[in-house]
């Protein structure tokens, strides 16, 4: 018998995580969604990993464009978390922007950020697992991260 995903969600949801902002795409063909699932893979070579709903639209357009760029929000961006993590076209309007060595869109004002040129995609389930290789990156001064934790949003207290 197969193991019970609504078990599943409530035990991973025990975990605490970041939240990212994962982008493609330049001018009108960008395209963006909330991810939590995110990770550094590798120091050498310099690649993390992102896993993508199947469902998702984005992945398509990860592909095409062969990039992406990672976002990684502080506790004042929960707004743009929630906006991209909605189905169907994003406004990106709301929202400050910058690129860097792909054109990928990074949202200004984030804890931190990588830009990535897709190294490769693995298979993972009801998602997709893509592998970016960073050729440009950067980090704030230290701030608060917004997390994910039990189904909602949280803050760090100290």
């Amino acid at each position: 018998m197969p193991f019970d995903s609504k078990l599943q969600r409530k035990i991973m949801g025990q975990f605490a995580t970041g939240v990212t902002v994962v982008t493609t795409g330049e001018g009108a063909d960008r395209t963006g969604l909330t991810v939590s699932s995110f990770t550094s893979l590798s120091l050498d070579p310099p690649l993390i990993l992102v896993a993508i709903d199947n469902r998702s639209t984005s992945r398509d357009d990860i592909r095409r464009n062969g990039s992406f760029a990672v976002s990684i929000l502080s506790v004042d961006q929960e707004e743009a978390s929630r906006k991209f993590a909605t189905p169907g076209p994003k406004d990106f309007s709301a929202f400050a922007w910058k690129t860097a060595v792909t054109g990928a869109p990074i949202l200004e004002g984030s804890l931190a950020w990588v830009d990535c040129r897709l190294h490769s995609v693995l298979p993972g389930g009801d998602h997709e697992i893509f592998v970016g290789e960073i050729v440009a990156g950067d980090a704030a001064e230290q701030q608060s991260p917004l997390l994910y934790y039990s189904g909602k949003y949280r803050r760090v207290t100290e």
